[in-house]
């Protein structure tokens, strides 16, 4: 995978069209991508990712052309696959599809010669929609926290398409910083997410 995250970088690269943003100016955006998600736990080993997809819009309002406030709504699959929980008694295969409506509120700094590049960063607050054993189809929400908080990171790149209308390629990523799980007495178990996504911003 960090092959893959590589050539895309390096494909991103080759881009030098320039556009600019106006002070005061709110552009509009739809996304879709590819997640690999996982967690983290003290005791807790993941073999394989679980991949999914986001689907998302946002608003990016512009202070100058440098600097703009992100605020986005995505539809993010998370969770993990061959995971291994230590109970006392041996390991416990694990394979969870969780769910979340994700609300992230970032900074968003745009730089290069062009402005066509982008740096986001900032807080996320998830909204639990679904959790599921995907083995047995055993319904798992009752188990988890309705809410997750955590940071998310992301870089991409845009191209003018048309007048007003731009296609972005982005690298994003999740970290967690709240346990998932609701009344856990063990370690706490945190979500993360990578995710490379393509969309249109008018």
């Amino acid at each position: 995978m960090n092959k893959f995250f590589t050539t895309v970088l390096v494909l991103l690269a080759v881009s030098t069209t320039a556009f600019s943003q106006s002070k005061g100016e709110t552009k509009f955006g739809v996304n879709v991508g590819l997640n690999f998600a996982n967690v983290t736990a003290s005791g807790m080993t993941n073999d394989d990712y679980r991949i999914g997809f986001n689907a998302g819009v946002y608003a990016d309002h512009y202070f100058s052309d440098s600097w703009s406030l992100k605020a986005k709504l995505t539809y993010d699959q998370k969770g993990w696959d061959k995971g291994f929980i230590n109970t006392g008694g041996g390991n416990v295969i694990t394979n969870y599809q969780v769910d979340y409506l994700t609300i992230p509120v970032l900074a968003n700094w745009h730089f290069g010669r062009t402005k066509n590049w982008y740096l986001n960063f900032g807080p996320y607050v998830g909204i639990l929609l679904k959790a599921k054993e995907t083995a047995g189809g055993m319904d798992l929400k009752p188990l988890f926290s309705s809410t997750d908080f955590g940071a998310d990171l992301g870089i991409g790149v845009k191209f003018p398409v048309a007048a007003k209308t731009k296609l972005f390629i982005e690298l994003n990523g999740q970290g967690g910083l709240t346990d998932i799980f609701k009344n856990n007495t063990g370690s706490t178990v945190r979500n993360t997410l990578s995710a490379v996504n393509i969309g249109f911003e008018f």
